[in-house]
């Protein structure tokens, strides 16, 4: 996992609660092919590229276009994307991609070669000369399972750098992906694979900073000074013996205020964020660890293991047993949702 400082943010703490949420999010990164097509064409319309995640965690698909211009379209819209763009599908929403009308079709992740691959492959579709390129692939990242952030996430993200001074360094990996993958050097997939990460904390950053003023969720309480406040030190000591008076005395808010800002922003209370920050906690000790129950129940709070079991049957639609044996049920149905796979 990658961790980046803080933005410079007059009073805010956001980036203080994203990197608090990240150290103890599992990221994997990996970048799977560059796609080269000419000409008019577009992807076809089966749902491909989360059957490429190689984990149980979800995976997030992503797209960026190093050269030329391409249409994305989505849930009955489209947008034009050009040179320098990111996007990244927070839950494998199916999608299609291509340039013109009318075009060929395409099916990139058909026309893969059989793994293990010694270098990133790429994918060239003949045509008239009008030439784009997109490297595409997914990132693993569990932190879709924690409800808060999940509800938080738009089906899009999208992050235009060519144009705006707030995406120079994003612009500036995106152009060491696109070396690493131009010129490939010993070790350098696992660079691609941390700079894949910091790709996406950066458009979790800029949805955080520059994205669309959103009154509500996670990603507006984390940019809030003194809700992001408190959810760093939630997010960073999850094991404390956590009180509305503690947290509203960390804050500077009196007790009844910071519920308040607890329930107009989060839909929540903050003792019930602690909690699910803890049972989301130990949904990742269950697929990452040999810990038996009763010690997860324990530290997650619960006096019994029945306790602990029924409370993260309700958050997770699944009780934990279950949850630590069947990948597919963390896949598909994270926190009750059903998750399309997408379309490349």
């Amino acid at each position: 996992m990658i961790e980046r400082p803080a933005p410079a943010r007059p009073a805010g703490p956001g980036g203080d609660v994203l990197s608090a949420l990240l150290r103890t999010v599992r990221l994997g990164g990996a970048l799977q092919f560059c796609l080269m097509p000419e000409g008019d064409w577009e992807t076809d319309d089966k749902p491909r590229m989360a059957a490429l995640a190689t984990r149980a965690v979800a995976a997030i698909p992503f797209h960026i276009l190093v050269e030329g211009e391409c249409w994305l379209r989505m849930q009955g819209g489209e947008w034009a994307l050009e040179a320098g763009d990111v996007a990244a599908f927070p839950f494998a929403t199916g999608h299609q991609l291509g340039a013109g009308r009318g075009g060929r079709r395409i099916s990139p992740t058909d026309d893969l070669p059989p793994k293990p691959w010694n270098q990133l492959p790429v994918l060239r579709y003949g045509g008239d000369g009008r030439r784009v390129r997109l490297l595409c692939g997914y990132l693993e990242c569990d932190a879709v399972n924690f409800r808060p952030l999940r509800q938080s996430l738009p089906t899009l993200l999208h992050v235009r750098t060519a144009t705006s001074e707030q995406t120079r360094w994003l612009a500036a990996t995106i152009r060491q992906m696109e070396l690493e993958t131009d010129h490939p050097r010993p070790g350098g997939q696992s660079v691609i694979e941390r700079l894949t990460e910091i790709i996406f904390i950066e458009l979790l950053r800029h949805q955080i900073i520059a994205g669309p003023p959103e009154k509500v969720g996670w990603l507006a309480a984390a940019g809030d000074p003194a809700l992001g406040r408190c959810l760093a030190l939630i997010h960073d000591q999850p094991r404390r013996e956590w009180s509305v008076a503690t947290l509203a005395a960390e804050a500077g808010l009196s007790r009844s205020t910071l519920t308040d800002r607890f329930e107009a922003v989060l839909a929540t209370s903050p003792m019930r964020y602690v909690r699910e920050w803890r049972l989301y906690l130990a949904s990742t000790d269950l697929r990452t660890t040999a810990k038996p129950i009763p010690v997860i129940a324990e530290e997650a709070g619960y006096g019994t293991e029945a306790a602990f079991s029924r409370a993260f049957s309700r958050a997770f639609h699944c009780p934990p047993a279950a949850w630590r044996h069947d990948p597919r049920d963390r896949t598909v149905r994270s926190n009750g949702v059903t998750v399309p796979p997408a379309n490349v």
